[in-house]
């Protein structure tokens, strides 16, 4: 059924009880939390300085759920057209979901959602580690910013209590540093660490593609988050909690039992069974026998160092010790020490198959210990790596081939696997150094700039922003699922070469233009409702999949939800992405990928293989799946009667 939004007056569940005071029955309203929510949303004010606390109605929750899905939900009810990404009434949400800091598998997850200042549109942001566990022990769900401060500053939350403090000491810092400040500054004797989400030089200089970073190497990278947070100025927000993610009392034993079978079931599937093992670059040397891996820029396939790169010479050549997100069970994230060479003795988060393809292959730099380098330089300065990777190849694509000089990059020459160029040239963007200027805007803005052929070698999706680091060209269900994606980044899951069968997909889809888009408006329901719950991707992927997150969904707050009913959240959330794209402009022609994705590679597994002949029947099909007008794309009024969306 349709909902009143008005801010203030979001609700909890209300009950009435009666006690006696002074021999007379007196009515008394109690406000109940659901278990998995602490029932309050922090709304920060940054032009007035005022902190207020919300509550928000189950009603509201059970369709929203979280995460994602309650980031779009204020987002859609409080930016109105003609709000632009840097305009003090945009809004920032961090949003948790129920299951972040319940202590199922994965649940330190948080969602960053605001309107994105790279592609225009919405865009949802995740991140891992603990702090979003941490913002849920420290007394909140999600945190509602609005406004600009006309000074920097920074949230400060302890169990409960909210402060704005000045942020002069570490405006100017980069992330890590600002990190490691903040989190000495207000350590507490007793208490848990506090831990910071924080932007760098990129966001503070407002670059289309800053993220926000989170203990040492995770960011919520998409779609220019950190850049909208550094133009409220807005530098970091500090948790400190050691409060408890409660439980419905009457399904304790079920939510525990729940916890360690999902715990087991992670680590069974391929996926799961390769990251616990060898973490994400585990998956580097299979991607790169199915073409998957970019190499310069995807100009070419071959890159002779791909054995270097994978997850099983790495862990036996650069010693680590595990450096887990919260409450996950996987041997995933470490902290490595390069050994030998040039960057010996660097400690470094270690790099997720992306980074590596994006340091390593996708610039023509055949040196792992180089790839770590860039990728905490990367992190470092807040800058998404999948704009930046793809930025810098261009560039060197264009350096090679002579439409770009050293003399038009401030003498920097950039030769494909020039380490030092890259590392100088990533501190210009984030500082708006010389070039850095005209490249802080992305790739789209960069290939404009160059003009001559660069637009036609440019790697992008949607209306401009880069997609993730694979050669998408030989990966058709992960370049559809970009392309016409609600959120900055994939919003279903690939089923090229897998299926889902807890979604009744049995066989992969492979290269079937009739199938990807089917497959597409049925995963992405799934995926959407797992960055509502407030978990990582990875532990979603094992052999017990969906059912493992509605069971602790529901042992953990009471409710009865079927997976259909679950599912369903997901739609609700990809359709209300779609009106808030709609809002501000998005046509069918935004659901769309760049030239160069639409290029056949030239050879490898995909020769000859190109999703241009098949695109627009394909995104029509998927239309027709969501319920949309297949001319316009626009949600049709009975879809949103039947996902209780009120226009």
């Amino acid at each position: 059924m349709p909902f009143t939004y008005k801010p203030g007056v979001i609700g909890l569940q209300r009950v009435c009880i009666y006690r006696r005071a002074f021999g007379k029955r007196i009515l008394k309203e109690m406000w109940i939390v659901l278990g998995g929510y602490l029932g309050k949303v922090l709304r920060v004010n940054l032009t007035e300085g005022t902190i207020t606390s919300e509550t928000v109605s189950p009603a509201v929750l059970r369709v929203y759920i979280g995460g994602t899905g309650l980031g779009i939900f204020f987002l859609y009810n409080e930016v109105p057209a003609g709000v632009t990404p840097f305009s003090p009434d945009n809004r920032l949400v961090f949003c948790t979901g129920p299951l972040t800091g319940s202590g199922v598998p994965g649940s330190g997850n948080y969602s960053v959602v605001t309107r994105s200042p790279l592609s225009g549109f919405a865009v949802s942001a995740q991140s891992n580690g603990h702090f979003g566990a941490v913002l849920k022990k420290a007394g909140f769900d999600a945190i509602i910013f609005q406004g600009a401060s006309l000074v920097p500053v920074y949230l400060y939350i302890n169990n409960g209590q909210a402060f704005l403090q000045d942020a002069q000491e570490v405006w100017g810092k980069e992330t890590f540093e600002t990190e490691t400040f903040l989190i000495e500054k207000h350590r507490i004797v007793g208490m848990p660490k506090p831990r910071v989400a924080c932007i760098g030089p990129a966001g503070e200089n407002m670059v289309l593609y800053a993220g926000i970073e989170n203990e040492m190497g995770h960011l919520a990278a998409s779609g220019g988050v950190g850049a909208v947070m550094g133009s409220k100025k807005l530098k970091a927000v500090v948790v400190l909690g050691n409060g408890r993610v409660p439980v419905n009392p009457g399904t304790q034993d079920e939510f525990r039992a729940a916890i360690r079978k999902w715990a087991g079931d992670a680590k069974e599937g391929g996926l799961g069974a390769t990251v616990d093992r060898l973490g994400s670059a585990g998956l580097f040397e299979a991607y790169y026998q199915n073409g998957w891996v970019p190499v310069k820029n995807l100009a070419e396939t071959k890159f002779p160092a791909h054995e270097r790169f994978d997850g099983v010479y790495l862990r036996q050549n650069f010693p680590g010790k595990r450096n887990s997100c919260y409450a996950c069970p996987m041997d995933h994230c470490r902290r490595m020490t390069i050994p030998n060479g040039k960057y010996a003795g660097m400690v470094v988060e270690e790099p997720e198959y992306e980074d590596l393809a994006g340091w390593g292959s996708n610039v023509g730099n055949d040196d792992p210990a180089a790839a770590f380098y860039l990728t905490d330089l990367t992190d470092r300065l807040g800058l998404d790596l999948k704009e930046a990777t793809f930025l810098v190849s261009l560039l060197m694509e264009c350096y090679e081939k002579g439409l770009l000089t050293a003399k038009d990059l401030d003498g920097l020459q950039l030769d494909w696997g020039n380490i030092e160029a890259i590392a100088e040239l990533l501190k210009r963007i984030a500082g708006l150094e010389g070039v850095g200027e005209h490249l802080a805007g992305g790739v789209v803005k960069a290939a404009r700039w160059i003009g001559k052929e660069a637009p036609r070698f440019a790697v992008y999706v949607k209306r401009g922003y880069a997609p993730h680091v694979h050669d998408l060209r030989t990966k058709w269900g992960a370049i559809f699922t970009q392309a016409i994606s609600q959120m900055g980044s994939q919003q279903g899951i690939d089923l090229t070469n897998k299926a889902a069968p807890d979604i009744g997909i049995d066989q992969p889809v492979g290269f079937s233009a009739e199938g990807i888009p089917r497959a597409e408006a049925m995963t992405g329901r799934k995926r959407q409702l797992e960055d509502c719950l407030g978990v990582c991707y990875f532990v979603c992927r094992g052999p017990g999949g969906l059912n493992h997150y509605i069971q602790a969904l529901n042992a953990l707050t009471g409710w009865d939800m079927s997976v259909e009913e679950a599912l369903t959240v997901g739609e609700r959330v990809i359709n209300l992405l779609r009106l808030f794209n709609i809002r501000f402009g998005h046509t069918v022609d935004d659901d769309s990928v760049s030239p160069r994705l639409l290029e056949p590679p030239k050879d490898g597994p995909g020769a000859g293989k190109s999703l241009a002949p098949w695109f627009n029947q394909m995104r029509r099909t998927y239309y027709e799946s969501m319920g949309w007008d297949p001319d316009s794309g626009h949600p049709l009024p009975e879809t949103l009667d039947r996902l209780g969306i009120k226009l």
